[in-house]
């Protein structure tokens, strides 16, 4: 019942108007000035669809308990912090924190994705969906870090306690990279080593590029801020590896959109794409409310390969209980849309809690 009230808080239904198509021009808005997707407005339910969604799960018992935990190894704290510190002999590397948590070294940075280490992904303490597994690795255990990618404002990715220490780091604060609207927030926070940047826009730090990405979902801390800040994946491009990360979204045709604008800079002797694609598989039941917002392993599995992604990791399952599935249901069901497209686990599999896949760094350009 919390998680259904926590939904509740944030599921204000607004009206909106459809979506511009242009495919690479800034995020449109309505004419309230509030984002919108590209392709839909349908990420935008009624209180009525809210309330059958929440009768229909009580009335049900929904969700089932899991049959098995979320998977949980030891971290190699050892390797993680040697290879902080390693420069630009970095070992291209991901770590599964949990949810939508990553931790990034490539390029010589240190990076951490959504990140979230409080006990609930809620407003309050006390209340909302608490956490199934502790994270990974500890704030203590992180290595220091160099920039924070958030993908939007929802409490399982963006979370007050966990910025603020990020933020309060030895050796000084990381830098935030956000959507638009949310470089406010932070510096309410206390929080002003950020910057902001709509769909398509980059930054820089040393020799990586950070892109904010469109993908189709929506915006809301509260009851009267929903698509009032802006949302995204994010691309990142170093010189051995370019990894994007889906935050949180529905399937939609701006993965396509993504590949293609990246084309350019991706080696096509190297078959194109991205080396390294983070989707999200989990928080996808029921489909009629979901499946604008939240993708399920079925359009995973299309992200995948709409991105041309090498090696892809689902996320955003096994930490949280936020809808209707049972906590271990996303791999079972990622298994069986892998087969149905001839995709194999080593190209889009998952990861344990706090395991570090090592990852092969693209050839140096002549």
């Amino acid at each position: 019942m919390l998680r259904v009230l926590l939904m509740a808080l944030l599921s204000t239904s607004l009206a909106a108007s459809a979506g511009s198509p242009t495919p690479f021009g800034p995020a449109p808005r309505d004419a309230d000035g509030r984002f919108q997707n590209r392709y839909t407005t349908a990420t935008d339910k009624s209180r009525l669809e809210l309330l059958r969604w929440m009768w229909d799960s009580a009335r049900q018992g929904l969700p089932p308990a899991p049959q098995t935990l979320t998977p949980v190894v030891t971290p190699e704290l050892a390797f993680l912090q040697a290879n902080a510190r390693a420069g630009a002999a970095m070992q291209p590397a991901v770590t599964w924190i949990g949810h939508a948590s990553f931790l990034l070294q490539m390029g010589g940075l240190n990076l951490v994705t959504d990140p979230v280490f409080s006990e609930r992904a809620s407003p309050v303490a006390f209340a909302g969906p608490r956490r199934q597994q502790a994270p990974g690795l500890s704030l203590a255990q992180l290595p220091r870090i160099d920039a924070v990618l958030i993908s939007h404002n929802h409490y399982d990715h963006l979370d007050v306690a966990t910025v603020r220490a990020l933020a309060a780091q030895t050796g000084g604060s990381p830098l935030f990279l956000v959507p638009l609207g949310l470089k406010d927030w932070l510096a309410a926070e206390g929080i002003t080593h950020a910057v902001e940047l709509d769909w398509w826009q980059s930054h820089r730090v040393g020799g990586v590029r950070f892109t904010l990405t469109p993908v189709q979902h929506w915006s809301a801390r509260g009851a009267f801020d929903r698509r009032a800040t802006l949302w995204g994946g994010w691309a990142v491009l170093a010189p051995e590896l370019h990894a994007y990360f889906a935050g949180d979204t529905g399937y939609s045709p701006d993965f396509l959109d993504t590949r293609v604008f990246f084309a350019a800079e991706q080696d096509a002797a190297q078959g194109g794409g991205f080396d390294l694609a983070l989707i999200p598989v989990g928080a996808y039941e029921p489909r009629w409310f979901m499946r604008e917002q939240h993708v399920n392993p079925e359009e995973a599995v299309q992200i995948h390969l709409d991105l041309g992604a090498k090696r892809s990791i689902g996320m955003h399952w096994g930490s949280f209980e936020l809808t209707d599935e049972p906590l271990d249901q996303p791999p079972r069901d990622l298994a069986a849309a892998r087969a149905a497209r001839g995709v194999s686990e080593a190209d889009f599999g998952l990861l344990a809690i706090g395991q570090t896949e090592r990852l092969a760094p693209r050839p140096r350009a002549p």
